[in-house]
């Protein structure tokens, strides 16, 4: 499924529709060039299962938990800092993957083979209009 964001303003709208579409469980990799949206994207998808607070970027931190409206964890991780794949295992993140709650994953990449085989690819590319075009 492809989704454009023509205006920040249509993105309550996509992420109620990727949630939709994904029944909102599951591991995603969200991959795009730096600055295209992959935080502001999760933390609308945020917002829409009911978290309260501030779901922005945990790049200080590589990984953040949420609490959605149901009560059930979120996990937003952005490992772009990380200097090797055993810097996940370090933070335990194969048991979040596992855990069974929604994981999404900021640069992918970083974290090789850690990454579950079944995880679900979120593209988000900028497009020459300056839109953004989700894929999922």
């Amino acid at each position: 499924m492809e989704i454009t964001i023509h205006d920040i303003s249509e993105l309550p709208l996509a992420a109620s529709a990727f949630l939709k579409e994904t029944g909102g469980k599951g591991v995603f990799a969200f991959r795009g060039e730096m600055g295209a949206g992959k935080t502001t994207f999760i933390a609308e998808v945020c917002r829409q299962l009911g978290v309260a607070d501030d779901s922005g970027s945990p790049t200080f931190s590589i990984l953040n938990e949420y609490a959605g409206s149901d009560g059930a964890p979120i996990y937003h991780f952005d490992f772009y800092r990380l200097e090797s794949p055993e810097e996940a295992l370090d933070i335990g993140a194969e048991d979040y993957f596992y855990s069974g709650h929604l994981c999404l994953i900021e640069w992918p990449d970083r974290i090789g083979t850690l990454l579950p085989e079944d995880a679900s690819e979120v593209g988000i590319t900028v497009n020459p209009d300056h839109s953004r075009t989700i894929s999922f």
